[in-house]
């Protein structure tokens, strides 16, 4: 049993020594991660061009939170915007609160607090010809593409809204409207 023993040890020390004497690889089990493709942030497809920071996204790709906007900013896309969108949202207080108080620091300024087009700005004949809600041919589509591109003189809000902030506000122009209309 002791002979076994000692041959046995004997062969362990034999093959670590021999295991351990050559370094060189062989074989490769995925030879990409032992000889990886070198990236110099700085060249000229890396995240600099130019000394300027590429900021455009890579193509394909959509940005975390945001969803695609499938109108463009033309008048054709504003009819279809306007004859296809419909609000996800569920018409409750809850959005129709916080539509307020959206309208209230975006929009009321120009459109007034009534959407007469009555406005701070309109007052101070800072901006002429601000429209009156009850005098516009509006539905959700078209509230909600005027506040994504813009119209005549008013500038895209999309980027100070976010999506649910911006059909909160489409339900809170509604309802100043058939309030007008009354």
């Amino acid at each position: 049993m002791r002979k076994y023993l000692k041959f046995s040890i004997a062969f362990l020390a034999l093959a670590s020594v021999v295991a351990c004497s050559n370094r060189e690889r062989k074989v490769q089990y995925m030879p990409d991660m032992y000889v990886s493709v070198p990236y110099n942030p700085n060249g000229a497809d890396g995240i600099y061009k130019d000394g300027v920071v590429n900021s455009k996204p890579v193509a394909g790709t959509i940005s975390r939170g945001n969803v695609p906007y499938d109108y463009a900013n033309t008048d054709a896309d504003y009819n279809r915007a306007k004859d296809e969108l419909k609000s996800p949202l569920a018409k409750d207080e809850a959005n129709l609160e916080n539509g307020k108080k959206m309208y209230d620091i975006y929009c009321a300024s120009c459109h007034g607090k009534k959407g007469d087009g009555n406005g701070v700005l309109s007052q101070r004949e800072k901006f002429t010809g601000i429209p009156n809600y009850k005098d516009r041919d509006i539905t959700e589509g078209s509230i909600y593409h005027v506040i994504m591109h813009g119209k005549n003189l008013m500038g895209s809000h999309a980027s100070q809204l976010t999506i649910k902030e911006r059909w909160q506000v489409v339900q809170y122009v509604e309802k100043l409207r058939n309030d007008l209309l009354k």
